[in-house]
């Protein structure tokens, strides 16, 4: 029996997607609306209006389906009951660049990564280079700018 991949995500991550979900539903009748008037123009092999709506209306429902997939296996996570001395989903991150310039990254599930913000993917190439590292492990890791070096500094789980 195949087993179902768990996606592992932080409580505003699931928001996010639950809001996103609502949003995309409540274009559904919007959309089938639009579909009617642009039927009503007649021709449909030359309507664009038609083949638009129904490229959208295709659209709502693969990111329905996604989300109703990434929703249905989630793992919430709550980083505040975590604790030990490596790096796992959630932990919060100061690594030190080839500067010793400090860095603070949060390793998030894929939809709540916002690397402005200092969340990074758990499986983006720095996310999967920390998991299980400790303190003052250095990890080399190739990312689109090129190689970079970092030490791990500390640990956090807030």
């Amino acid at each position: 029996m195949a087993s179902v991949e768990k996606v592992p995500m932080l409580a505003e991550g699931y928001a996010l997607l639950t809001t996103s979900l609502t949003a995309l539903k409540a274009e559904r009748p919007i959309i089938v609306d639009a579909i009617e008037v642009a039927r009503a123009h007649g021709d449909l092999s030359e309507n664009a209006e038609y083949h638009s709506a129904k490229e959208r209306q295709g659209q709502i429902e693969a990111g329905i389906l996604d989300i109703e997939d990434k929703l249905s296996r989630a793992q919430v996570i709550d980083p505040t009951t975590l604790s030990g001395d490596r790096i796992v989903f959630g932990a919060t991150v100061t690594l030190l660049d080839e500067n010793d310039k400090p860095v603070r990254y949060q390793l998030v599930g894929q939809p709540e990564a916002d690397a402005k913000v200092g969340r990074i993917s758990y499986n983006s190439p720095l996310g999967r280079a920390l998991i299980g590292r400790r303190v003052d492990d250095e990890i080399e890791v190739t990312v689109p700018s090129g190689d970079r070096w970092f030490s791990v500094a500390k640990i956090e789980f807030i």
